[in-house]
């Protein structure tokens, strides 16, 4: 065979390689409304970037009629590229293959690229789009996970993961999304969960639907799994390319800043009266997010998940910064049990990766009940206070209204070692509300008191006197707590003036292996 002859079999053996399972099976997977493989990478990339790796991989087993059905990649396209000129590092399994299962030659190049990234220190981007493992291998296809579930652990807090599931995700398969960063799903074709509806008729009786049980708005809604859940997967790869530009290369970076002609000095005069003078009505903390971010641009995370707390990603003068936020408009901003695991997660990855965190307050405490004290509600907001108290980037608090109790200590207080806490002059921070004060205050007086309307002034009367000593920003400025009460509109300058301010921040903290977060 001479080198012409050579040539043409390697490229013979690359366009069988492109075509993974067949015309047949990539037509089936465009009938479903799903992309290939490679399609995905084309579209998630910038255009030429892609660099493959182990196309020519295939299994090596001979069993169960595997021996003649052999495809080059085995099911799983991997290599990195580049998205807005950054290297990241990417895997995509193929459907078409075997109906994209896991085999153990499909975990090693998977592992492969995930030892590579972690070398050089760039981000790793899987698409999910499997049956599970490859049964026909036994043990060696639960290995590969296994092996792969290593990487993301390894990989946690040293690069940014991502995992967009945009098809099946079932069983061992589950947990390699889980352990990464942010998980994207797709609302048409996506389900995700640990066993399906089959085992769980058989075993609890239960009888369920597959999207009921692991679909995109169950994960994004009520086990928030997901993080994210688009329409279609060229929604869902544009999101990803969005996502990656608030997030450094790896842990040893900072975080891309660019170019920002959205004026620091911006003032936004109805901030000055957005917080309602009845301390009880509602409004929506995002309208205050987005008029101090650049360009009015706010990227929420989790959004439809603990509503009662809002967290995201935005901009200060190009400067990337994570948000976190009591929602006033969802159960009064309350930190429950689901809350404070949203807002701690998303904490403790800003601080992996050197993004500053900016903390609005407005939270009249935790939820009451038997509920949340018997789902551990002690343990989940005491992981919040965790998140905040360890993490070193540049912290800004700013309380917007109300911000009592152990829920004001838990929300990047000056004693959770936040660096710069403002307050609006409608913030009211004290043990509890004027309400809850003047029963225990006043509560043998007010009992005395027969005349229900007597009653009702001298109880509005002492709320009125608790408000006015306690429920204000300006005595907790007394003691220091507060670093400075500032007017509403001037908020987006007060803010980028600390985070440069901040920028040369060092807190390398106590030596230790690892503090006992409790989980």
């Amino acid at each position: 065979m001479n080198s012409q002859e050579r040539i043409r079999q390697l490229l013979e053996f690359r366009e069988k390689a492109r075509k993974g399972g067949g015309e047949d099976r990539i037509d089936t997977q465009h009938s479903k409304g799903k992309l290939t493989a490679r399609e995905r990478l084309t579209l998630l990339l910038d255009e030429g970037s892609f660099e493959e790796y182990d196309m020519f991989v295939t299994h090596r087993t001979e069993d169960f009629g595997l021996a003649d059905k052999k495809y080059l990649s085995d099911g799983v396209i991997t290599g990195h590229g580049t998205i807005d000129g950054r290297v990241v590092y990417v895997f995509a399994q193929d459907f078409t293959v075997f109906g994209g299962s896991l085999s153990e030659t499909f975990a090693q190049k998977i592992c492969k690229i995930m030892d590579q990234a972690m070398q050089v220190g760039a981000p790793v981007i899987g698409i999910n789009d499997s049956g599970g493992a490859r049964i026909q291998e036994g043990v060696r296809s639960l290995a590969g996970y296994a092996e792969i579930f290593e990487r993301n652990i390894l990989a946690s807090g040293v690069i940014p993961q991502i995992s967009a599931v945009f098809g099946p995700c079932a069983g061992g398969a589950v947990y390699s999304p889980a352990l990464t960063d942010f998980i994207l799903m797709s609302r048409k074709s996506s389900y995700m969960f640990v066993t399906g509806p089959k085992v769980a008729r058989a075993v609890t009786g239960e009888d369920i639907s597959i999207d009921d049980l692991g679909g995109a708005d169950v994960h994004a809604t009520k086990s928030g799994v997901a993080h994210f859940t688009v329409d279609d997967e060229v929604e869902g790869l544009e999101l990803i390319r969005k996502l990656l530009g608030f997030m450094p290369q790896n842990n040893l970076e900072e975080p891309p800043q660019i170019e920002c002609d959205d004026p620091i000095y911006r003032l936004e005069d109805e901030l000055n009266d957005i917080i309602p003078d009845n301390p009880a009505q509602p409004y929506d903390v995002k309208d205050i997010i987005t008029r101090v971010v650049d360009y009015h641009d706010f990227l929420e995370v989790h959004g439809a998940y603990a509503k009662n707390i809002v967290v995201g990603f935005a901009r200060f003068d190009g400067m990337p910064v994570g948000i976190v936020a009591n929602q006033p408009a969802w159960l009064a901003g309350v930190l429950d049990i689901e809350a404070s695991r949203k807002a701690a997660r998303f904490v403790r990855f800003c601080d992996a990766f050197n993004i500053p965190v900016i903390t609005f307050v407005d939270v009249p405490g935790f939820l009451p009940g038997s509920a949340q004290e018997y789902g551990g509600i002690i343990i989940h907001g005491a992981k919040l206070m965790f998140a905040y108290g360890e993490a070193n980037v540049p912290k800004i608090t700013v309380t917007l209204r109300k911000s009592y109790g152990g829920a004001h200590c838990v929300m990047s207080s000056k004693q959770l070692r936040s660096d710069v806490n403002y307050a609006w002059p409608t913030a009211e921070i004290a043990v509890m509300g004027p309400q809850g004060a003047i029963e225990i205050l006043d509560g043998k007086t007010i009992n005395e008191i027969t005349d229900p309307e007597k009653r009702k002034d001298y109880v509005l009367k002492k709320e009125q006197e608790y408000r006015a000593k306690f429920a204000n920003p300006y005595e907790a400025a007394k003691y220091g707590y507060l670093d400075d009460v500032i007017e509403p509109r001037n908020t987006r300058f007060r803010i980028i003036r600390a985070l440069r301010t901040l920028s040369t921040k060092k807190d390398p903290g106590l030596m230790k292996k690892h503090g006992n977060i409790p989980l």
